[in-house]
């Protein structure tokens, strides 16, 4: 049975894991991710090593109060005070000019950093007792489904990562939005549960980020066209049989056809999502058919995942 409950021991060994440069595999409320301290390079090669992950695509650095972000970041200018103030601790990522403390290998060697401050109390106390910011990407291999369980990481990383904190399901279940305030105008890198919306309301207007490639270094992770997938091919659409109010279907060869009715609400659709793509994809399904999700601006991320899961 796994365990749902991270004590104060083992938050020690994890936090002097961290210290030593080993990978430490934590819960955040968006999906768990990989830590390790951003401060040592070689650390955070060994997260690249492990997922598998490009060299173009950069690390989100975790801390535990603003004052740590400072110390991340060269600059903090009012738009982040008013979004740190309102989202933090929550799912939202600020892409800012790093200070020179934090290695390029992080940022995939861009001058800038994403930072957010989680809202989880095992990620917290585990910054806190590290006494370190954490880089920290989803616990899975690249471009695969993101962990929303401790038992999920163990499947996908195995003896790669050093330790697995379990702090339970993840609440939000979704990556969290990415704002780069880098420049003149701030610019959306990657939806999420924080909509553009939310932060137009409360800093102006946001451009959208356009396309990258595979070549460059990219602004943030989660831009690659494939991304968030399943093992099995993944397809948007209807079934051939009309389902109604389904919205995520698949079939397994030799068995009866299975399906889930998805909630019709956006954060419990997200907070459910990459469990029910999970536990589809155990069975090896031929293929998995989601529904088109509506249109509605409260529903950008998921459809952003959706997308690059069925590219």
């Amino acid at each position: 049975m796994t365990k749902t409950l991270t004590n104060s021991l083992e938050l020690e060994q994890a936090a002097a894991l961290i210290r030593e440069g080993r990978l430490v595999a934590f819960p955040t409320e968006t999906v768990y991710g990989l830590g390790a301290n951003a401060f040592d390079a070689n650390a955070v090669r060994r997260i690249y090593d492990a997922k598998g992950r490009p060299a173009t695509s950069p690390l989100i650095v975790h801390v535990a109060t603003v004052a740590m972000a400072r110390k991340v970041v060269s600059v903090w200018p009012a738009e982040a005070e008013k979004l740190a103030a309102k989202y933090w601790p929550g799912p939202l990522t600020l892409v800012l000019p790093k200070t020179k403390r934090v290695p390029d290998v992080v940022t995939a060697g861009l001058g800038t950093v994403g930072v957010r401050l989680p809202a989880h109390p095992v990620a917290l106390a585990l910054i806190r007792k590290a006494r370190l910011p954490l880089a920290g990407p989803s616990a899975n291999r690249f471009t695969e489904l993101s962990p929303v369980t401790a038992e999920q990481v163990r499947r996908a990383l195995g003896t790669a990562v050093d330790m697995v904190l379990d702090g339970g399901p993840c609440r939000v279940g979704i990556e969290s939005t990415v704002l780069s305030l880098a420049g003149p105008v701030p610019v959306l890198l990657r939806p999420g549960m924080v909509s553009r919306e939310q932060i137009e309301s409360l800093i102006g207007p946001v451009l959208l980020a356009g396309a990258v490639t595979g070549l460059e270094a990219h602004a943030a992770p989660g831009q690659h066209a494939k991304h968030y997938s399943p093992r099995a091919p993944l397809r948007l659409g209807v079934p051939d049989e009309a389902r109604g109010t389904v919205f995520l279907w698949w079939s397994v060869e030799g068995t009866a056809e299975f399906s889930v009715r998805m909630p019709n609400d956006p954060d419990r659709y997200a907070a459910m999502l990459y469990d029910t793509l999970h536990r589809a994809d155990s069975l090896g399904p031929r293929e998995i058919v989601v529904e088109p999700v509506p249109s509605g601006s409260d529903w950008a991320g998921i459809r952003d995942r959706l997308a690059r899961a069925s590219a």
